[in-house]
């Protein structure tokens, strides 16, 4: 799970975006909402988008 989280954030931190609660299902929802705007604004192609959305689904299902 944490793999999974890292992966996204790593993603995420091309933008300049940086999610971190402390509790791995928040950040989850959070990075999820992230990704959809910068899928939405043109700036990450689909399939980055559905490999970050299938980790994020991981991560949320496992709790």
């Amino acid at each position: 799970m944490a793999e999974d989280l890292f992966k996204v954030r790593e993603l995420l931190k091309r933008f300049h975006v940086f999610v971190y609660t402390g509790n791995d299902q928040d950040d989850a929802v959070l990075m999820e909402a992230e990704l959809e705007d910068l899928r939405e604004m043109g700036l990450i192609e689909l399939d980055e988008y559905m490999q970050a959305k299938l980790l994020l689904a991981r991560v949320k299902n496992r709790h």
